[in-house]
């Protein structure tokens, strides 16, 4: 096994231009959701992505590993299933709300790991980033300060469908860590989740009557960054540095991605996160940073121990 490099400023600069993306596209989706319905436009982008996975692993000449097609189809099952959750929330709750609800994701995938993976065992200070977290949750539910008014039931349904979309990428990562999968090329399971979340996602479109576009210019900006930027690119760079340097060092910028979004959309969208949404995003936000840093923290506070300064209280 290859050693895993640390953090250095190189891996820094290429996640937080990860996350960038990554926040951007939700907010994306639904900027242009009059021109095209965002679970057709997830559809479309994984189909061409797909094609693009495809035509980058016949120029490498990589063999497929047919082996792991029953995972595989799980994993693009689960993939959809969170998009379809994230094209319907787009429709009734803000891009800020979705975002900071589907990177709950590493949370579900911990306790999923916890209890499929006896090496991963959440610790007690994980177990503390897990209930900041969820507590955080509850916070945002109740980020409308007025449950009277006209469009707090709608959006309190997507909040719900954007948790329900982070649930579905947290099964997927468990599903590639104790499966074939978690040996698998990187781009083969890549193209497993685009392959799966293309055929059933256009699918959903066509059934639900949501398969219209309007090739606005900016319907169609949005797709080519949907497809190249971000079901392309962004997730072939992720792949290269879980390859390459230290996951639990690379999720220390997991956090980001959700802070991006509710940026992002109150500056393009003119969305205002409510006084409650943003003690519930801050709470989520710690959590999430509390799991993942957890090895971080524990170094410090060792080193604190042997230097002889008192920890932090």
């Amino acid at each position: 096994m290859v050693p895993r490099l640390a953090l250095d400023t190189r891996a820094a600069g290429v996640m937080t231009l990860l996350c960038l993306i990554w926040g951007m596209q939700q907010v994306a989706l639904k900027a242009v959701a009059a021109d095209i319905a965002p679970v057709l436009q997830i559809a479309l982008r994984s189909g061409i992505a797909a094609v693009l996975v495809g035509a980058l692993l016949a120029w490498r000449r990589e063999r497929l590993t047919w082996d792991t097609w029953r995972p595989g189809l799980l994993v693009g099952v689960l993939f959809a299933a969170e998009y379809l959750f994230v094209g319907e929330a787009l429709g009734l709750t803000s891009a800020g709300h979705t975002v900071v609800l589907l990177y709950t994701a590493p949370i579900f995938a911990a306790l999923g790991l916890h209890w499929k993976v006896p090496a991963e065992r959440l610790s007690r200070l994980q177990w503390l980033g897990i209930a900041l977290a969820f507590t955080g949750v509850g916070v945002t539910f109740l980020g409308n300060d007025d449950p009277a008014s006209a469009g707090w039931s709608r959006s309190l349904q997507g909040d719900l469908l954007a948790l329900l979309g982070g649930l579905a990428w947290g099964a997927t990562t468990v599903t590639i860590r104790i499966s074939r999968l978690s040996t698998a090329p990187s781009a083969q399971t890549l193209l497993y989740q685009l392959v799966g979340a293309a055929v059933l996602l256009l699918a959903a479109a066509f059934a639900t009557g949501r398969s219209g576009f309007v090739a606005t210019p900016q319907a169609v900006a949005s797709l080519a960054f949907q497809s190249i930027i971000v079901s392309f690119a962004s997730f072939l760079a992720w792949f290269w540095l879980l390859r390459t340097y230290l996951a639990s060092q690379l999720g220390v910028f997991s956090f980001l991605t959700p802070v991006f979004g509710v940026v992002l959309g109150a500056v393009l969208l003119g969305e205002t996160p409510e006084p409650r949404f943003a003690a519930g995003t801050a709470l989520v936000l710690l959590g999430i940073l509390v799991v993942n840093t957890q090895a971080w923290i524990r170094g410090a506070l060792a080193m604190m121990r042997r230097s002889g300064r008192p920890a932090p209280r």
